[in-house]
């Protein structure tokens, strides 16, 4: 029995999230529109399966909803930053910087949403992980210290990745 529930649903949570934002997108929320979400939640999940790595077990649903939470809070403060510093600092003062964050995260998924989080927070972008995946390297807009950065990275972000993947 479980063979086949993870045959039909190898990963069930993207299989309800394809489902819900499917949903959401369309102009008015119809029965007919909720069943189309379901099947595209389960075929396209199942078409993609072969490429998926093993499925990550363990994960702490509950500290990834406040760690998106707090992701969502810094994007809007990010965002507030870089139009002043957009609108008050004169290119010829801007002090960008490239850090490299070494990482004690080690499964790809924590890795990839640490580096799609610093992407999505205004100012900072991750530009590239290291072959071994032991470091990546942050191209930042703006800062007086770049060691600030690096701290605010590790403990703000990876520090709950850790707590969520492990």
């Amino acid at each position: 029995m479980a063979r086949a529930y993870q045959w039909l649903l190898p990963h069930p949570f993207l299989t309800l999230l394809l489902a819900v934002v499917w949903t959401l997108l369309q102009n008015n929320i119809s029965f007919g529109m909720v069943v189309f979400g379901i099947i595209l939640g389960i075929i396209i999940p199942r078409m993609t399966a072969i490429w998926w790595p093993d499925t990550p077990t363990g994960i702490r649903f509950g500290k990834l909803g406040s760690y998106s939470l707090i992701v969502m809070w810094d994007i809007v403060v990010a965002n507030i930053q870089v139009a002043w510093i957009v609108l008050t600092v004169p290119n010829a003062k801007l002090k960008p910087a490239w850090i490299v964050v070494p990482l004690e995260l080690r499964q790809p998924e924590a890795i990839t949403m640490l580096a799609g989080t610093i992407t999505l927070t205004p100012g900072t972008v991750s530009a590239d992980l290291s072959s071994e995946g032991h470091s990546l390297l942050v191209h930042v807009l703006h800062t007086d210290d770049p060691d600030a950065v690096l701290d605010d990275i590790k403990t703000r972000y990876e520090r709950r990745l850790k707590e969520i993947f492990q």
